[in-house]
């Protein structure tokens, strides 16, 4: 029989391979999606400057969101598997 703390260290894996995949999936949607938008807005006519710098703005405070998110919990599954 496993014992406990084996268990947890195998779902702590689990979930983290989970988040793992999750979030690099998610990543690649964003990704797709900037270049998408970049694309549409370097195109379109009639968007002034301004809107594309915000548009620049906005997807790099994403990155930056995404980013923190990440180290945030990487940083929580190193604590965890520190305990176990």
């Amino acid at each position: 029989m496993m014992q406990p703390k084996e268990l947890l260290k195998q779902m702590m894996g689990f979930n983290k391979a989970a988040f793992e995949n999750s979030f690099n999936t998610m990543l690649m949607l964003q990704e797709q999606m900037e270049r998408m938008s970049r694309v549409y807005v370097d195109q379109a006519s009639g968007i002034s400057a301004e809107t594309k710098n915000a548009v620049n703005e906005w997807s790099q405070l994403y990155k930056k969101g995404l980013t923190d998110f990440k180290a945030v919990i990487d940083e929580s599954f190193k604590k965890v598997g520190a305990v176990l």
